[in-house]
């Protein structure tokens, strides 16, 4: 009987013992509860199960440790967490990158519209706007042709002296018709040209009407551009009016007649056009080898024949050549011959005859190549061979090299031949098509170049 009292009272102390521990242990295990193994301890549970749960909302319900990573690979991080999930690196980069994009559009929101934008047009009413003076194009080709004619430009040349009277003057004496009378003689504008010149100034002058240099360099740039405007309405270049255009290149010795037509080769085949070249000057062995060079270079075609040969046939077999390829242009090379030999003079009726041949109406265009450094001599030679040949244009080369450049006036207002080309360089863009309004303004200026009057 003790003995059973005995055992019982051992259970129990056992049961307390088992009791109190088992507490401790699940005090101790309740932040593990949501372990995934869920390996807890029974009294522990127990606890658990006789407690009332509280609700959980979905916010408050986290994934598991093991989860989370997962999850969030799935998911955007909210906006309210991205302190939390993003990476500390990540953050700083997108804070700085939106810092440095919100001071560029504050910086942008400051600053103030472009001075033009006010006055800029809408694309939709090119029209209505004012013209430019002169296009890109134009002041280009007009400033090219003031440095080729810096030496009638400057103080020493032609125009360069008649400035020189009238700078500074604040009221024009009459007497100044005088000394611009010795500055246009001297510079080969000729007798007749000056005369016309002169009598207009002294004429206006009489009258009132220039009372300061201003206006006494607009009369003469008016009269000047009056001068040049001779034939008809295209003033530069040759006329394509045939398939193929015949163009006879006449003129003396040396004056460049196988260089210009090797620079005018180039200019039409870099327009597209297909070039024939006749080297019609069989006397000299050097020209035909010369335009052979001009003809590679340009991509043209060549027609030679044996040295001393007829010229005229040379010519004839390079127009029926031209007819045969479709050519757009034949150029014709003639011997230069001195415009006082009669004899020579006839021999250039008898080619031309032959060019109308080989082909009615040839040559379409007969140019004379002059020398600008000649002077009053190049103006001798238009009258000569105005005499011999219809000469439908004038081209004057070597017009950087002369400081006088009055022969160009002198040409155009005694024998009433237009200027087709002239020659202001070496290269061949430097043949340029005449057109007076640019060589007048290169040349004098335009009318509200008043810096240049003064220069």
């Amino acid at each position: 009987m003790d003995t059973l009292v005995y055992v019982l009272i051992g259970v129990a102390v056992l049961v307390v013992l088992y009791v109190l521990f088992g507490r401790k242990k699940a005090g101790e295990a309740l932040p593990e509860a949501g372990r995934s193994d869920g390996a807890q301890p029974d009294a522990a549970r127990a606890k658990a199960l006789a407690e009332p749960k509280p609700k959980q909302t979905p916010k408050a319900a986290e994934p598991s440790p093991k989860a989370q990573p997962k999850a969030a690979a799935k998911e955007p991080a909210r906006p309210q967490d991205a302190k939390t999930t993003r990476e500390p690196a990540i953050a700083a980069k997108e804070a700085l990158d939106a810092r440095e994009a919100k001071a560029a559009a504050d910086k942008a929101a400051s600053e103030p519209p472009p001075k033009d934008a006010a006055r800029s047009e809408p694309p939709a009413a090119p029209a209505k706007r004012v013209a430019q003076a002169a296009s890109p194009k134009r002041a280009k080709d007009v400033a090219g042709l003031r440095k080729g004619l810096a030496k009638a430009r400057e103080s020493e040349g032609f125009f360069g002296r008649l400035k020189a009277l009238f700078v500074g003057r604040k009221e024009i004496d009459p007497q100044i018709v005088e000394q611009m009378e010795e500055i246009l003689l001297t510079s080969d504008v000729g007798v007749k040209t000056t005369a016309a010149l002169v009598d207009t100034i002294r004429e206006e002058l009489s009258k009132g009407e220039l009372k300061d240099e201003g206006r006494v360099w607009d009369a003469l740039r008016q009269k000047t551009q009056e001068i040049l405007e001779v034939g008809d309405e295209r003033q530069g270049g040759i006329a394509l009016s045939d398939t193929p255009t015949v163009v006879m290149v006449v003129g003396v010795n040396g004056v460049g007649k196988t260089t210009t037509i090797g620079k005018l080769a180039t200019r039409l085949t870099q327009q597209g056009k297909k070039v024939v070249l006749a080297a019609g000057d069989t006397f000299r062995a050097a020209a035909v080898q010369q335009l052979v060079v001009w003809g590679k270079r340009a991509g043209c075609e060549v027609v030679t024949g044996a040295e001393g040969a007829n010229a005229g046939a040379v010519i004839f077999d390079a127009i029926q050549k031209a007819k045969e390829v479709g050519a757009d242009v034949v150029l014709a090379d003639t011997a230069g011959r001195l415009h006082t030999k009669t004899n020579l003079m006839e021999e250039l009726k008898k080619i031309a005859k032959t060019m109308n041949k080989a082909m009615n109406g040839a040559p379409h265009e007969t140019l004379l190549v002059l020398d600008a450094t000649n002077g009053q001599n190049a103006t001798q030679q238009a009258a000569l061979f105005k005499e011999a040949l219809p000469l439908s244009g004038i081209v004057l080369t070597k017009l950087d090299g002369t400081a006088k450049g009055g022969v160009i006036l002198s040409i155009c207002a005694e024998h009433k031949v237009p200027v087709r080309y002239i020659g202001v360089g070496e290269r061949a863009e430097d043949l340029r098509d005449f057109q007076v309004d640019e060589f007048v303004e290169a040349l004098l200026g335009n009318n509200t170049d008043a810096t240049d009057r003064a220069a």
